[in-house]
């Protein structure tokens, strides 16, 4: 069967975990850009990413590993890497092998979440990088609201929903398709700014919906109008047919915390609501690389033009 998406994984920033997910000394098994990998913590509590196949037989790292001090211990053979990836020790050897390393990958915790950087070359390292967003943490804001989706998608079918405001209408049942004020983007960044009506029990009221995107994997998304709410998505490639999008919502705090709760919770379900009305969608379409667009259509090919930067190998089609 012909694969529906002619996409390598894209380069970039992206979400592997929570702060939180794991404690100090351990380690857990992870698989993103088709790769098994292993997220651990050393006892001082810092992050490391590594490819999760020891070089020396083949053990998975993310499976009975024993963190110590600072180094991953394999289950295997006992051999242990340090978070750069280099074979520091083989306990019963004299000498290490210092051809024995691990591919890892550079992370930063930032507005609550672990991010790492890939590129499928890898010397190549972090291009930009992902905003500090001063809401998050900020006690005039309500804490993240979390949820995830592993979707059989890609993360550019994804974010190019963001540039069709007309879907809107049609799939998630909007009263007017929102207009598109300004759509710029500048390197790994682009903004799209438009404002769309809403029906509220006191009539129909414009508010408006800003989305800051800085590379593939990492948004905010503003909305202002009624309430003044921020939602971070993330979007990480698991194989090349599956995508785990993240939503991390806040709100700006209201007087009344049971109303802030509320107003909280109410766009919380909406956003989870949309991505479960895009997904059946999302997950039957194919990519149309020439697509027939009406005039009134969003801006998706320069949207397509800045997204086809993230792709450092050439494309199914190509020749």
């Amino acid at each position: 069967m012909a694969r529906r998406f002619p996409f390598p994984h894209p380069f970039g920033w992206f979400q592997v975990a929570y702060p939180d997910d794991l404690e100090p000394g351990s380690a857990t098994a992870l698989r993103y850009w088709s790769t098994d990998l292993v997220l651990w913590r050393d006892e001082s509590g810092e992050y490391h990413l590594q490819d999760a196949y020891c070089p020396h037989l083949g053990a998975h790292l993310g499976v009975g590993s024993k963190v110590c001090g600072s180094t991953l211990e394999c289950p295997f053979h006992g051999w242990t890497f340090d978070g750069s990836g280099e074979c520091v020790e083989i306990p019963y050897s004299d000498r290490v092998n210092r051809k024995a390393r691990l591919r890892t990958y550079p992370l930063v915790v930032r507005n609550g979440m672990v991010m790492a950087w890939r590129h499928p070359d890898p010397e190549v390292t972090p291009t930009w990088e992902i905003p500090e967003i001063p809401e998050v943490g900020d006690p005039a804001w309500s804490e993240y609201h979390r949820s995830s989706y592993s979707i059989h998608t890609v993360p550019q079918e994804m974010a190019e929903n963001g540039v069709d405001p007309a879907h809107f209408r049609y799939v998630h049942g909007t009263e007017t398709v929102a207009e598109v004020e300004k759509y710029e983007t500048e390197g790994p960044c682009s903004v799209m700014l438009s404002t769309q009506s809403y029906v509220t029990p006191r009539g129909t009221t414009w508010g408006r919906i800003d989305v800051y995107n800085h590379g593939p994997g990492f948004s905010k998304v503003w909305f202002s109008g009624i309430v003044d709410a921020i939602n971070i998505a993330a979007t990480t490639p698991i194989d090349e047919e599956t995508t785990q999008v993240r939503f991390n919502f806040t709100v700006r705090k209201l007087d009344d915390a049971a109303l802030t709760s509320t107003v909280a919770d109410a766009f919380v379900a909406e956003i989870n609501k949309q991505i479960v009305e895009d997904t059946p969608i999302w997950e039957h379409k194919v990519f149309l690389p020439v697509p027939a667009l009406a005039d009134t259509d969003g801006p998706i090919v320069k949207f397509r033009k800045w997204y086809s930067q993230f792709y450092a190998e050439p494309l199914a089609t190509d020749g």
